[in-house]
């Protein structure tokens, strides 16, 4: 039997990874003081989006309080992310916002 909201789960996974992986790359950049707020809204947004996808696979009864919350993070990681360069950034922001999206319809 297929999880309820299989495809918020797996937005807010593939989130979560791309946000871990562009913390990471972050911090391997020249000047990290310049991607600090890069660094912690990553670091944020992989957060809640580890939490969101545990909740629907939990079936919660807080899943569109969360979603909303959710969402909002990923916009703003999605925001930060989308001002730099790098493609790991761009990556983040693409998956940032594909989850605030589908975070967006659950909560709605």
């Amino acid at each position: 039997m297929p999880l309820a909201h299989q495809s918020v789960i797996e937005a807010c996974t593939q989130c979560a990874v791309q946000c871990h992986h562009c913390l990471a790359a972050c911090l391997e950049e020249r000047n990290t003081d310049a991607m600090a707020a890069c660094i912690q809204l990553d670091a944020e947004c992989a957060g809640i989006c580890q939490l969101m996808a545990q909740y629907l696979a939990q079936d919660s009864r807080f899943t569109e309080d969360l979603a909303s919350v959710c969402a909002r993070v990923c916009e703003s990681c999605a925001e930060e992310c989308g001002q730099h360069d790098m493609e790991h950034c761009q990556a983040c922001a693409d998956a940032c916002r594909a989850c605030a999206q589908a975070c967006h319809k659950l909560a709605a």
